[in-house]
């Protein structure tokens, strides 16, 4: 745990799950130089009146700072959003304090203090950018922070296009400001996403289907190449079975394993929520029967219950925000190991540098490899 320390008081933070081999803070200079210019430590304070809004705030470090000007949290992610709660509880914050809200929810009608933390996805920053405009009026304050490494002329260009005349700070510990102007003569338009394209016909059961892609998940504008693979050696089922598409982005692996095995009954489970959204949606267009399907926004499979599913197809991510690491990869093999049944399956793709196998035997006591190229690898972990 640690103590971010602001112009508002103290405040002790972890993100969330907690992991002590991990010691990654939940804020950075990018959260400091936003709190401390609003407080109005090098110049004019900032009135933090009306509804204030923070976007994509990571761990919650500025909700959890403002809270008594009870601002509004909008994130795409779970894990994000499950931090900012424990976060206000562990500081002795009432939760009502901070209005908890997901990219997919309908955001205020009336915004009058916008604080955007930029995020690493441009089509992100563009489609809840349109969200949010028509909330915004010629009294709106609107300040984006990001490090240096994250803002880009694109990403002003964006704020300019939708919402008016842009501007930045100078850099303080690698971390700028955004200062942005409403202009009244600019018209609400509506965002580009989401967006779909049509698969090749070399993918096994996924050939030809309609994928639908929310703004900020990855490769949303093409199939990259290890999911291609995995498609192309998924492994051939029959019968009633529970498959569950971990890390299912927009869920087209989920979708190809329920084509192939009609009788399967799926869960897609996503921590970010536009990737949830996105596998409905693939999912809706291209399964039509009686296939179930259910879709969770969740940390790995800790809302599945213990022994309930025969296979787990996962390409895991190993990176969270900002920082490589494998502990979302640890938690969604450890999660699988909890929800397989006796004779369950773990499929795994991923580089093969990663050194997943490892893992995979130290965890299962088995582990074998599918089949590889020199990029990726497939492997294949059976729960004893």
């Amino acid at each position: 745990m640690n103590c971010f320390t602001t112009p508002w008081g103290e405040f002790e933070l972890t993100r969330f799950p907690e992991d002590p081999r991990e010691r990654l803070r939940a804020w950075d200079a990018a959260d400091e130089y936003l709190l401390r210019h609003l407080k109005g430590i090098d110049g004019e304070p900032v009135e933090l009146a009306g509804t204030v809004v923070a976007v994509g705030d990571r761990w919650g470090a500025l909700v959890t700072a403002l809270a008594a000007h009870r601002p509004v949290q909008i994130t795409d992610s779970y894990l994000g959003q499950r931090a900012t709660s424990a976060n206000l509880a562990r500081n002795g914050i009432e939760a009502d304090a901070v209005r908890l809200l997901s990219t997919r929810d309908t955001p205020p009608d009336r915004i009058d203090v916008l604080l955007v933390r930029v995020p690493k996805s441009l089509a992100l920053l563009e489609d809840q950018l349109h969200r949010l405009a028509p909330g915004i009026h010629p009294g709106t304050i609107v300040v984006g922070t990001g490090m240096v490494t994250e803002i880009h002329t694109s990403t002003l260009k964006l704020f300019e296009r939708i919402i008016g005349p842009t501007r930045t700070s100078l850099a303080v510990k690698k971390a700028r400001l955004i200062f942005c102007t409403p202009d009244p003569a600019l018209a609400p338009s509506a965002s580009p996403w989401p967006t779909s394209y049509a698969l090749p016909g070399d993918l096994g059961a996924a050939s030809g289907l309609t994928v639908t892609n929310h703004a900020g998940i990855f490769c949303a504008e093409r199939l990259d190449i290890g999911t291609r693979f995995f498609l192309r050696n998924l492994p051939r089922r029959h019968g009633r079975e529970h498959v569950v598409d971990l890390g299912c982005g927009n869920g087209v692996v989920g979708t190809a394993a329920a084509l192939a095995n009609p009788q399967a009954e799926l869960t897609f489970i996503d921590e970010s929520f536009q990737a949830v959204a996105s596998a409905e949606a693939t999912f809706g267009a291209n399964v039509h029967g009686d296939t179930k399907a259910e879709f969770l926004a969740g940390d790995a499979l800790s809302a599945v219950p213990a022994g309930t599913v025969d296979l787990v197809l996962n390409n895991p991510p190993f990176h969270s925000h900002q920082a490589t690491t494998d502990a979302t990869a640890w938690r969604m093999f450890t999660g699988s190991h909890r929800a397989l049944r006796p004779g369950g399956e773990l499929w795994v793709i991923g580089n093969r540098h990663l050194g997943y196998h490892v893992k995979l035997r130290r965890l299962f006591g088995n582990c074998r490899t599918v089949t590889s190229d020199p990029k990726f690898v497939i492997l294949r972990a059976v729960r004893n």
